[in-house]
């Protein structure tokens, strides 16, 4: 089985992307070892998103951040943990986003957490699209570690054994359709028809119900079970929904697509929504082609 590394090499990745895929399997790996010495317990501090800090929240970002600094080929970086995007190297090529730990609430109740990265060859973020990253990633953390990435040829898992990250499951594949749903937002359903009605088909249809709380774990399983549907839908209130753009839906969207799957915000690609800014928000409905299909307004 190839290692990480060798899958890369493989691809006659640049040198540059290499180094940023290396600080980011190093970082990993950091941060899977505080995960397993952590309580769990706030920070006493809020993020960019006003959402409460766990400590694991800032010492993942300030992992990442780090690995990326010592490569000196990252210009600029943008963490769900951050208010605004810093320059980290002033002669980078690149420029990386990442929710450090996606789901981290979950820590304390030992489910599986997440860090999400996307990766973009240009020095700014806003005016782009997710379809014009470069790479994206997520890794999970649970009973095993693992590394699901795409630099835009398909979307491979790697597992950590002894030390090294290696090809366990090559081109994934998501089918057409699904019976398996993750529905997030329920409480969209009390003044949104539209979404009600999509839960009752899916209710009525005896779709398995597979939703865990957090983003990363419901997207590794469709990707690894090769179906399904995860939903967060906004509302008439709050109509970009809750899940950052460039953080996570993005890099998800791209890593989906990859593996033949889908991703909307309910009426266009979310590959294909331009970043106006940092923290933006989108509704997004991703996995199985015809459930996506099902989900456009």
């Amino acid at each position: 089985m190839a290692t990480l590394v060798q899958y890369l090499k493989s691809q006659d990745v640049e040198s540059s992307l290499m180094e940023i895929f290396l600080a980011f399997e190093k970082a990993v790996k950091e941060i899977a070892k505080a995960i397993n010495f952590s309580d769990g317990g706030y920070a006493g501090s809020q993020n960019a998103s006003g959402e409460e800090q766990l400590a694991l929240d800032i010492l993942s970002d300030q992992i990442l951040e780090k690995a990326f600094k010592k490569t000196e080929k990252v210009y600029l970086v943008a963490s769900e943990e951050k208010e605004e995007a810093i320059i980290l190297n002033e002669n980078g090529q690149y420029s990386v986003a990442y929710d450090p730990l996606d789901g981290s609430s979950l820590v304390n109740v030992n489910f599986a957490v997440g860090t999400i990265l996307g990766v973009f060859k240009f020095k700014e973020f806003l005016g782009k699209t997710p379809k014009e990253m470069s790479a994206a990633a997520f890794a999970v953390y649970g009973p095993r570690t693992t590394i699901v990435l795409s630099i835009g040829n398909g979307t491979h898992e790697f597992t950590l054994r002894h030390s090294e990250f290696v090809m366990t499951r090559e081109n994934l594949k998501i089918k057409e359709n699904t019976k398996i749903f993750a529905p997030g937002n329920l409480k969209a359903a009390i003044t949104e028809n539209w979404y009600r009605n999509i839960l009752k088909y899916w209710l009525d249809s005896a779709y398995k119900l597979r939703y865990s709380g957090g983003m990363v774990p419901d997207i590794n399983h469709i990707l690894v079970k090769g179906e399904g549907i995860f939903a967060y839908p906004g509302t008439k209130k709050e109509p970009d929904g809750k899940l950052r753009l460039l953080f996570e839906c993005g890099p998800m969207a791209y890593l989906i697509e990859n593996a033949r799957g889908a991703a909307c915000d309910g009426k266009i690609s979310i590959l294909d929504k331009q970043i106006s800014s940092i923290h933006q928000r989108t509704p997004i409905f991703i996995g199985s082609k015809a459930e996506v299909e099902r989900c456009k307004m």
